[in-house]
């Protein structure tokens, strides 16, 4: 009980419980004013708990001149500086695997909520618009173009439960993949030609900042729909939105966002989008999981000085 640990974000109410019964942890939210808190406090904590959302800018680590680990919730880690960790070498771990078949499973929901306007349909039916005509028609998702981009656990997976659906599968990626069975397209814009379907499954940070570009959503075309449950970051968000205000793409699901959790206000009214506040990993069994491994990977630390899953 001895090692302080900052918690820096909300965790369910059960893993808090054992933050308070196992560990000596403190809750930066109950400050009033957490820069002076810092201030005086800072040097006594060892370890940081975040998530993949909030993370650990430089600012924050900088004021933990002490901190030697830092423990996240998600498989996300761009929004912690990763620079400002590895000068000073502090230790990183996230939850990656456990989340996800959720991510996938999402993907898809996301991908045929998109392609048959069904959150339109949703509220066609809640106005009673039923009553006054039929609902326009949709576009099918069995038998289409399948780009993924980031073929990672999570692309790998989207790819499997996309068969099911008798999908054509090509991918981008920094390189080729020999153990995969689909296509390889080098250029993200060949890719975005090709597709029906772009769904974005890449990690997020400087590396694939908005990757997602208007010359690669001018590709995707009228006829093409983007899915992102990534991170916001990976789009260009401004070309988005003007792709889909202006119809040069036929429709997006957005999970996440540059500035969560504000959403772009010209999406709000549109119908070609569906908007969801970043849930891709939301359910019960995988937070369990993942805040299952969040407490192996601190316990892990606290003993012997090592995490079960790092950030390299």
């Amino acid at each position: 009980m001895t090692s302080r640990l900052l918690q820096y974000a909300r965790f369910t109410p059960e893993t808090e419980a054992v933050f308070a019964r196992e560990f000596n942890v403190h809750p930066l939210w109950r400050e009033a004013d957490a820069n002076a808190y810092l201030a005086q406090h800072g040097a006594e904590f060892i370890g940081l708990l975040t998530n993949g959302g909030v993370g650990a800018d430089a600012r924050l680590i900088d004021a933990l001149p002490n901190l030697k680990v830092i423990v996240s919730r998600g498989v996300g880690f761009d929004k912690i500086d990763l620079d400002a960790t590895r000068r000073r070498g502090v230790v990183v771990s996230n939850t990656p695997g456990v989340l996800t078949g959720c991510v996938a499973d999402f993907a898809m929901a996301a991908l045929l909520c998109v392609a048959r306007n069904l959150c339109a349909a949703d509220q066609f039916v809640r106005r009673g618009d039923w009553k006054r005509g039929r609902f326009p028609m949709s576009t099918r998702a069995h038998g289409k173009r399948l780009g993924i981009v980031g073929l990672g656990r999570i692309g790998r997976t989207v790819a499997k439960r996309s068969s099911g659906f008798d999908m054509d599968v090509r991918y981008h990626d920094v390189q080729k993949m020999a153990d995969v069975p689909y296509g390889y397209e080098a250029s993200l814009t060949d890719l975005a030609r090709w597709a029906d379907f772009l769904v974005v499954t890449a990690a997020g940070g400087s590396g694939s900042r908005r990757i997602i570009s208007a010359e690669v959503l001018s590709a995707l075309g009228p006829g093409g729909f983007l899915v992102n449950v990534s991170r916001g970051s990976v789009v260009d968000e401004t070309a988005l939105v003007d792709a889909l205000v202006n119809k040069r793409i036929g429709g997006a699901a957005l999970d996440v966002y540059e500035n969560e959790p504000n959403v772009p206000a010209a999406l709000i009214g549109l119908d070609n989008v569906a908007l969801f506040p970043h849930i891709a990993s939301s359910t019960t069994e995988t937070f369990a999981a993942m805040e299952g491994l969040v407490l192996d990977n601190l316990r892990s630390y606290l003993a012997d000085g090592r995490v079960l899953t790092p950030v390299e």
